[in-house]
Order: structure tokens, then sequence, then C-alpha cells
């Protein structure tokens, strides 16, 4: 197996950010040291994503992004973003719909390369990379 990303659009959104989320994911887990990888990320909208909440979290409700480790070695993984809360999070954040799905891709990635964020110190720590890779993708535009 070699390094591999694939982006699905299952969402209703047609302008998304896919090649700059690849790009992006990739060098993060470049980073971490990852070489062999099959990672596919996939943009859904509210419906799809809070019945992934609900099957797999036992959360009834839509979120911003869901990760998954299918396996660790060599590292095959999913990560859900959903779309339309996306939207409502740039908007809230006053950033691009673009900035918000790449910071929700990198948390996502950030999970499946081992971070948390269920403490204030995890949040924090996982924040601070965000705001680097986001930077890097600003950098490399």
């Amino acid at each position: 197996m070699k390094a591999k990303i694939e982006i699905i659009n299952s969402s209703s959104f047609k302008l998304l950010p896919i090649k700059k989320v690849a790009s992006l994911i990739a060098k993060v887990l470049e980073d971490f040291k990852f070489e062999e990888y099959s990672l596919n990320i996939i943009y859904f909208d509210n419906s799809q994503i809070q019945e992934l909440n609900k099957k797999f979290l036992n959360h009834d409700y839509p979120t911003d992004v869901i990760s998954f480790n299918i396996d660790d070695n060599p590292l095959i993984a999913e990560i859900y973003i959903g779309v339309e809360i996306a939207k409502l999070q740039a908007n809230e954040f006053k950033v691009s719909l673009r900035n918000e799905i790449l910071r929700l891709a990198v948390h996502g990635c950030l999970h499946i390369c081992g971070y948390n964020d269920k403490t204030v110190d995890e949040k924090t720590i996982m924040s601070s990379l965000e705001d680097k890779y986001l930077e890097y993708a600003r950098k490399n535009s």
C-alpha cells in the first residue's frame, strides 16, 4: 500500500476544496511519519452525518467532523465532514467555508494521529496544531 487520500463529496454543496484538503492532509500525515496509508475524506450533509453520529457515537444530532481509524498498521481511516455545520461555523467564526473545512479535516486527521480534545490542555494542543496547518495552507496556496 502506498499513500492514498480520496475525497468523496456526498453533500449537496458543489464547490468544496478537494485538492487543497488532500494536499494539506498529506502534509499532516507526512509530519507524523505515516508513509503508507489509505484515507477517505467524505463530505456529508446534516442528515447523513447525523445518522453516522447516532449509529456510532449514540449522539442524535448533526456534527462537524467524525473520524474513524479502521486499522493502524498500515493506517486506514475515514474522516466525515458535515458541510452544513461547517458553513454555520464558518459564519460564526467569520472565516471562509474553505478555511473551516480545512480546519475540520486537520482536526479529524489529528484524531487519527492519536490526539484527543476531551480536556482543556488537549483542546489547546489540537487548536495550536490546527492553526499551524492552516497557516501552512495559507502560505502554500
